[in-house]
């Protein structure tokens, strides 16, 4: 089968090779790998993600995924069988899986901008938990996005056409999908680090270098005594560096697996590439993108970051010009990673 084409079409065709329905045990078990990572991910946070849109949307992946998974179980059991007066089939494993590729291929770009224009507008509040209209907003946003998603799919032109056509199809094929959106998404993403990283290379290598560690409060901690004069541009750059060593402190193995998939031209069905850790990556970096942008209007302590359940980001909040080694080991001004 050809490949879709429709103009400003986010998803691509993915695999021309038939695959008979009966792969749908290959299929109940990619999901249950990919459902079993997102709880282990959810389960092992070191923070209540549940302070942002980006930890709500996050908690409806990981039923979305699982309500799919039991479904797809279900009707693999069962085989034949009709319910409500609906008769279901193995195809419609197949149905149900291609109408998630497309809401998973399509879901990259708005969840991004709701993401960062949420640190956005609350980064100088994240000291404190979200209040009960925050809480309720952020669940309004993930149910409203879901269904916008799902009418978007089934009324588009091109994604309806070839659901006709897989309908005549469906005991012959099933293909994939993959997003194109999650492709310039990671492209984007890499290209920022590594310019970071030529930006900041000097610093980053001066920094490391200075690294001692100490123990404090009964936990090993990292300090930087690395300091320099400090006018606005030079504070920024510092800023960038140590929030640049923080993020790839975290997600460096992410990072290089990303490189080997765009450089490879991998190409990963859209079920499985929208999943919890590349959520949780994502949000990392927009976090670091907020606090890059509005760095001059947070207030500096210890809670401030706190939606983020895996980085660090506490050695931010240490004085940027602090010339003297022995008072940056004080408990006030210890840099933590």
């Amino acid at each position: 089968m050809a490949a879709m084409s429709c103009e400003n079409c986010s998803l691509q065709y993915y695999s021309q090779i038939n695959q008979p329905l009966e792969a749908s045990c290959m299929l109940l078990l990619i999901m249950l790998g990919k459902l079993s990572l997102n709880l282990f991910m959810l389960g092992v946070r070191r923070r209540d993600i549940k302070q942002s849109f980006m930890g709500y949307f996050c908690i409806s992946l990981a039923l979305l995924d699982f309500t799919l998974l039991v479904t797809i179980a279900f009707i693999s059991y069962f085989e034949d069988f009709a319910l409500c007066g609906v008769r279901f089939t193995k195809y419609h494993i197949c149905l149900l899986t291609q109408i998630i590729s497309f809401m998973y291929g399509v879901l990259h770009y708005p969840v991004c901008l709701v993401a960062v224009l949420d640190y956005y507008m609350t980064i100088t509040q994240t000291s404190k938990p979200p209040s009960k209209g925050q809480r309720l907003f952020y669940i309004l946003a993930v149910v409203f996005i879901w269904i916008s998603v799902l009418f978007y799919i089934l009324k588009h032109p091109a994604v309806s056409a070839e659901l006709e056509i897989q309908n005549h199809f469906f005991t012959y094929r099933c293909p994939s999908y993959i997003s194109v959106q999650s492709h310039w998404l990671s492209l984007a993403i890499q290209f920022v680090i590594c310019v970071a990283l030529v930006i900041c290379w000097p610093e980053v290598i001066t920094m490391v270098r200075s690294v001692r560690i100490i123990s404090f409060t009964s936990e090993i901690v990292l300090i930087f005594s690395y300091a320099s004069d400090c006018n606005r541009t030079v504070c920024k750059k510092q800023l960038l560096t140590r929030l640049l060593i923080c993020f790839l402190g975290t997600w460096a193995p992410f990072v290089f697996l990303q490189m080997i998939i765009l450089l490879l031209g991998a190409q990963i069905p859209a079920y499985v590439e929208m999943n919890v850790p590349w959520l949780y990556f994502i949000n990392s970096f927009l976090i670091a993108t907020a606090y890059w942008f509005r760095c001059h209007d947070i207030q500096l302590t210890e809670r401030t970051w706190s939606a983020d359940p895996f980085v660090s980001w506490k050695f931010c909040f240490i004085p940027f010009n602090n010339q003297n080694t022995e008072q940056a080991e004080k408990p006030g001004t210890v840099v933590i990673c």
